[in-house]
């Protein structure tokens, strides 16, 4: 009890601190002498959000964080609503105090601005998984395909389900932008779902259970794929991105690999083949569906300085290999980590592939 109620303390006494820094500018500054001289003001409402805003005391506020007394009826969401924008800012909240659910009476702190952008501790740096996924279904006589880049649906429904089930948040692809810049912070488990190729199955079974579970997730594709035997059409594209869960991004355009040249193959030939795969599925996918495409998986997982220049060049902002592992704040923006999910793992093999933090080792 002694360890939980030091734990609790620690991020208070450091908001009590600052609060008190704050106290003492006030006072000089506006010579009232009232109260501690902290300003209490509340923060603007939420459109829409009126009616579950949390409706407790701010005890004190500066412009980096305010110390709030919950009400028995409010929940992180709520004040999330109340100070930071909405309520999917509630893990903001619960990340800093480390509790799950406000506990009405005792105090907790509400950061206003990004604490730690970088997810640096003590113990080690956050990383962000980012898991890769191909197709979905089971090897049959009949459909004469599987092995281990085909997850079954069932398989692929347990591991959302624990995701879900512990408190992990599944973040968007893009979002790792700001984290990289050290501008945002992330929730302390972050992982992003990304699916490669863009086989039918991914609309067939991924879909029902990214909406079961409101999970966003990246869907790379090549273009030259698309409408293929056993590949998405446009129009499940369209229906894939319309759902508002699924972001349509570049695989390039043929599927080779990059890094492969031809015997003899001149420079300048080579950068235009590059080119061509990199600018084609940009201009293609943008023609097709609404929003931008600045993100891009490696065929193979493989590039050069020369991929990467080319990319640089495309105005892509993000780029995935398959070298697993997770994503520190320093993880160079075109060379992502990416962990492959294969159709033989259990949950068990799933749970080990979460990468989300890694301690700092002495060189």
């Amino acid at each position: 009890m002694r360890t939980l109620a030091r734990a609790r303390l620690a991020p208070f006494a450091l908001c009590l601190s600052l609060l008190l820094l704050q106290a003492c500018t006030t006072v000089q500054q506006a010579g009232d002498g009232a109260g501690t001289g902290i300003e209490s003001r509340p923060a603007a409402p939420v459109a829409g959000a009126a009616a579950s805003l949390a409706a407790g005391d701010v005890l004190g506020r500066n412009e980096r964080m305010l110390i709030y007394n919950p009400k028995p009826e409010d929940t992180l969401g709520s004040i999330a609503a109340r100070f930071l924008g909405g309520p999917d800012e509630a893990w903001v909240i619960g990340d800093f105090n480390g509790i799950s659910k406000p506990e009405a009476g005792q105090p907790l702190v509400v950061p206003l601005k990004p604490l730690n952008p970088a997810g640096v501790s003590a113990d080690g740096v956050q990383t962000v998984p980012i898991l890769c996924y191909h197709r979905f279904g089971t090897s049959t006589a009949t459909t004469g395909w599987g092995g281990k880049m085909t997850v079954s649906p069932s398989n692929f429904a347990a591991q959302l389900d624990w995701l879900a089930r512990n408190d992990y948040h599944v973040i968007r692809l893009a979002q790792l932008q700001a984290f990289l810049d050290g501008k945002q912070a992330l929730p302390k488990r972050s992982v992003v779902i990304t699916f490669d190729d863009g086989y039918e199955t991914v609309y067939r079974h991924a879909l029902p259970l990214l909406r079961k579970y409101n999970f966003p997730a990246t869907l790379f594709v090549y273009t030259d794929f698309i409408g293929a035997g056993d590949a998405l059409s446009w129009a499940q594209l369209q229906e894939l991105s319309a759902s508002g869960l699924v972001s349509v991004q570049a695989h390039s355009k043929t599927h080779r690999n990059l890094i492969e040249r031809t015997t003899g193959e001149p420079d300048d030939r080579y950068r235009q083949m590059l080119e061509l795969e990199a600018r084609a599925p940009r201009e293609a996918i943008e023609r097709k569906l609404p929003g931008s495409v600045r993100q891009y998986a490696y065929p193979y997982g493989d590039a050069n300085e020369m991929v990467l220049d080319v990319l640089a060049r495309q105005q892509y902002q993000l780029a995935v290999t398959v070298n697993p592992g997770g994503n520190a704040f320093y993880a160079q923006p075109l060379m992502l980590r990416r962990t492959m999910i294969y159709g033989d793992h259990d949950l068990e093999a799933f749970k080990a592939r979460l990468q989300t933090s890694r301690a700092i080792v002495a060189p």
